[in-house]
């Protein structure tokens, strides 16, 4: 239902856009998000957006860096990352949230793409 794309291998302080596209409307009405998860940690919180007015929220390592947007006409979220960091390095999962505001945490969402591979090296 939800198909992520746009990972791959960059060097620090590069720059990669994530999309993610909803092939069955998972979208509809409700906010979208990204998590990563780095190898032997958490599944984190990189940002969401919400239904209607696209406020947008962050969290603090990805702040100023990332960027979320939504286009529902296409059903499509992108995540525009730039100033990339090694830390930055986890696969990245895009996800519909269970409501049209959404939150931080994963279990307020029910829908999940299979996740792209982002990996920041020299």
């Amino acid at each position: 239902q939800l198909q992520a794309s746009g990972g791959g291998l960059v060097r620090p302080g590069g720059s990669l856009r994530l999309s993610c596209a909803d092939s069955r409307r998972t979208f509809s009405n409700n906010a979208v998000g990204w998590f990563r998860q780095a190898p032997g940690k958490e599944r984190e919180f990189v940002t969401r957006i919400v239904w209607r007015g696209n406020t947008t929220f962050y969290s603090d390592s990805v702040k100023g860096r990332f960027t979320i947007s939504r286009d529902n006409a296409k059903n499509t979220v992108y995540l525009q990352m730039n100033s990339l960091k090694p830390e930055d390095t986890a696969v990245y999962y895009c996800a519909a949230a269970r409501s049209p505001f959404g939150s931080p945490f994963a279990v307020d969402y029910n829908y999940w793409g299979q996740g792209t591979q982002v990996t920041v090296s020299s």
